[in-house]
């Protein structure tokens, strides 16, 4: 892909809007040292110097659309709490949509605070109530995504299995945006591949693919995207293979794309990263291989940072250039 091709998609990401539909929570660090061991029990003693949150789950992927430059809305179910009011006053700090968050009292926000010593993960302590939402919330936030579906250029559907998600509210979403040609894309949770049929793409690990199918394990991962593919009835499949790369399957073709990564610090959010750029490219009109290119490009940008974090258009730029350069 030439470069000038490159800054044409990446800008043209401005004129998308872009729904999140999933388990938003927030992910909080509690930072310092470790100079000694507890007295009380053979545990670490951590010496806090800072702590600081940063939008997660679902959340992260509207984070990395807003920060691509789209116009991002969400929608999902936080607790009537004061995590509740940080991550909706976060969201509307970067202009991302609100409105289609829904408030209950009767479930928490959920928070997984991670306690960090010397650069090491200690602990993690979670929040949450993983159970589905109950009916009145399921009516409540189809309600909102009914209101707010057209103008719509596509839905992602970011799944943590936190009970957002629920069999009526993904087949809904579903058909919703079938009766529009609204692109509808799914980060899975294998427990609930079967509530996807009939959605548009698919971008799972290989574990989850797998999964998906009700095996553990596989001995030909391209077998494995045919078949789950097939099996939910989607346009397409991106299937991320660590560092082997991803592969695309769309129609009756499959198109290996290598890694770009040069140092992998920390995997986590990667997946929020690569379906948001794969949707917004898709959404963009470009080709699926290059939208999967530009996908598998970002990847390699933000495994290279430390814990949950975003992309930029810049950097997905700055890093192609690097790679551009290396091949030619």
């Amino acid at each position: 892909m030439e470069k000038s091709r490159l800054e044409e998609i990446l800008k043209s990401f401005q004129n998308l809007k872009v729904a999140v539909v999933g388990d938003m929570m927030l992910d909080d660090y509690l930072i310092g040292s470790v100079e000694r061991i507890s007295p009380e029990a053979p545990v670490p003693v951590v010496s806090i110097k800072e702590e600081r949150f940063v939008l997660g789950g679902a959340a992260n992927v509207v984070n990395n659309l807003s920060t691509l430059g789209a116009k991002a809305v969400c929608f999902g179910v936080v607790g009537e709490d004061f995590d509740g009011d940080r991550l909706i006053k976060e969201l509307e700090k970067k202009s991302i949509e609100t409105m289609g968050i829904v408030r209950s009292d009767d479930r928490p926000t959920i928070v997984k605070r991670r306690i960090i010593g010397g650069n090491q993960q200690l602990l993690r302590l979670d929040w949450e109530d993983a159970r589905p939402i109950t009916e009145n919330l399921e009516e409540t936030l189809l309600k909102q995504i009914e209101k707010q579906i057209d103008g719509l250029d596509a839905i992602i559907l970011s799944d943590y299995d936190k009970g957002v998600l629920t069999p009526k509210v993904v087949k809904k979403i579903i058909s919703l945006c079938k009766e529009r040609g609204i692109i509808v894309t799914v980060d899975p949770k294998p427990k609930n591949a079967l509530n996807y049929i009939g959605a548009t793409s698919m971008t799972p690990n290989r574990k989850e693919a797998i999964e998906c199918l009700g095996k553990k394990s596989f001995d030909n991962i391209i077998e494995v995207g045919k078949e789950l593919k097939e099996k939910l009835e989607l346009d397409n499949l991106l299937l991320t293979r660590s560092e082997e790369g991803m592969s695309l399957f769309q129609n009756n073709e499959v198109i290996n794309i290598p890694t770009y990564a040069k140092e992998v610090f920390d995997v986590t959010g990667a997946g929020d990263t690569v379906i948001s750029v794969f949707t917004l490219a898709s959404a963009a009109g470009v080709t699926l291989h290059e939208a999967a290119k530009i996908a598998n490009t970002a990847a390699g940008v933000v495994v290279g940072k430390m814990g949950t974090s975003t992309v930029t258009t810049e950097e997905i730029l700055d890093f192609y250039n690097r790679i551009y350069n290396e091949w030619k």
